[in-house]
């Protein structure tokens, strides 16, 4: 797996495992929601920087980012749309 893949498996893995939607995430990371969305499809190539704002945002450490995942693991899968119920 390549770096921007190893990357966006990751950013949708810890994003969807702490149910945190990509607008909140954006928006807690300073970043914008296409740009995060980009990086989740490989589409964008991110800074070191940026993933460390994104890690942060996430509560994980970098290294979090860059996890290789077990052969049998499952790809993330999007949470569902729409708002939460109250």
């Amino acid at each position: 797996m390549n770096g921007r893949a190893l990357v966006a498996w990751n950013l949708r893995r810890l994003r969807v495992d702490q149910l945190i939607s990509q607008d909140k995430l954006a928006a807690d990371a300073g970043v914008d929601r296409a740009y995060l969305g980009g990086l989740e499809r490989q589409a964008e190539n991110p800074t070191v920087d940026l993933l460390d704002k994104i890690a942060k945002a996430l509560a994980v450490p970098l290294e979090e980012l860059f996890r290789e995942p077990s052969p049998d693991e499952i790809p993330p899968l999007p949470l569902k749309g729409g708002r939460k119920p109250k």
